[in-house]
């Protein structure tokens, strides 16, 4: 099902809110903005501030997979220099948003739609987990490794996340681990485990044929 009346205004009102309260991670600039290389400021019309990727996900039908929809300076060049970024998270029953984490910014999580367990680690290895439902909002340190489920059996979950950075960074902790050719002895050690579990880890991430 699309999303309701008040689900579009519960994430207007987040478009709104906020890049007032999202913690700055990037250099101070000495402009207004960052004009793109190669581009005549005097040109510059509000075309250029304004992102139109998100439309699609306002009528869209329920996700099928867990689906990332990224408003940062790579697809949004005018965020360069304004440390804020957004992203859209649509997380099918039962799906999951893997271990990871955000090198240059924290993350504040406003869930618009259904449910989602999520959690992080501190670097004192405490896991912190909460149950949200909607019209919740969950903050997630900067550079600390986190996640979300979508523990609900048939339903979706929608939500947004704004970053104190226009490019925040993500490192996905499985596929850093075992999708960078680092050796299986090596791993094998880490985790305490023989190299066939390893290897059995790795295969799970090799490309698809």
């Amino acid at each position: 099902m699309a999303l309701t009346v008040k689900q579009r205004f519960f994430l207007a009102i987040l478009v709104l809110a906020f890049p007032l309260s999202a913690i700055s991670g990037d250099p101070d600039i000495l402009s207004d903005f960052v004009v793109p290389i190669g581009v005549n400021a005097t040109l510059l019309d509000g075309n250029f501030f304004t992102y139109t990727g998100m439309r699609p996900l306002i009528n869209s039908d329920p996700p099928t997979n867990f689906t990332v929809t990224k408003a940062t300076m790579a697809e949004f060049p005018a965020l360069n220099g304004q440390s804020v970024s957004y992203a859209v998270l649509e997380y099918p029953a039962g799906s999951v948003n893997p271990p990871h984490t955000h090198p240059r910014a924290a993350e504040l999580l406003f869930l618009t739609y259904g449910i989602l367990e999520v959690g992080f680690v501190d670097t004192t290895n405490k896991l912190f987990t909460q149950r949200l439902q909607a019209g919740d909002i969950f903050v997630f340190p900067k550079g600390l490794v986190h996640y979300q489920f979508n523990c609900a059996e048939s339903d979706f979950a929608v939500a947004v996340s704004a970053f104190g950075s226009a490019a925040a960074g993500t490192v996905s902790v499985p596929s850093t681990v075992f999708a960078t050719n680092i050796e299986d002895e090596i791993l094998a050690k880490s985790f305490k485990t023989d190299v066939q579990t390893i290897q059995k880890l790795k295969a799970g991430f090799a490309p698809k044929a």
